[in-house]
């Protein structure tokens, strides 16, 4: 039925949404930790913007790149290992998130988001834009192929509607 395939998107829209915001404050999290920075307060609700916020942060390129490279790598690992399209329907939404994430925060200029900061902090606009280039890419190739799956309809209803008039006869 179609309503069940749109059900099917609609779910695993709302669970992508909730495992790529996990995995990028988390990825920004595990960084700032591992190189030194005190956590001093973080909101990981996937229905709030999540944030961390690291006071001292003694290297804040690793944290704020943390978040979106883990932000899509974990994801695609958890695919690889799980083998299911709907892993890999979360994966690629999480890549092309992340890399639109970045692109339209480095478009809006907004001083709280991780663009800016990326670029206050010192990376060059270029590792910033082939990111993007390559998770938006990727990610959507992926993620649009994926969408395709779910809407499909399965091979059983392909066949149920076929006129027995139709049919070859044997």
């Amino acid at each position: 039925m179609i309503a069940n395939r749109w059900l099917r998107l609609s779910l695993l829209l709302v669970v992508s949404w909730c495992v790529m915001t996990l995995f990028h404050e988390l990825g920004h999290i595990i960084c700032g930790t591992c190189c030194g920075g005190v956590l001093q307060t973080y909101d990981l609700w996937p229905w709030h913007l999540p944030l961390s916020i690291f006071d001292p942060d003694p290297i804040p390129l690793v944290t704020l790149w943390g978040g979106p490279v883990l932000g899509a790598a974990v994801p695609i690992l958890l695919a690889f290992l799980a083998r299911r399209d709907w892993s890999w329907f979360i994966a690629f939404f999480c890549m092309l998130a992340n890399g639109l994430y970045l692109l339209t925060a480095w478009y809006s200029g907004d001083k709280y988001l991780d663009t800016p900061k990326l670029l206050e902090h010192g990376a060059h606009p270029i590792t910033i834009a082939l990111y993007c280039v390559v998770t938006i890419g990727i990610g959507y190739i992926g993620f649009r192929r994926q969408c395709l799956r779910v809407l499909a309809p399965s091979h059983a209803s392909d066949t149920s509607h076929v006129d027995q008039q139709q049919a070859p006869l044997s």
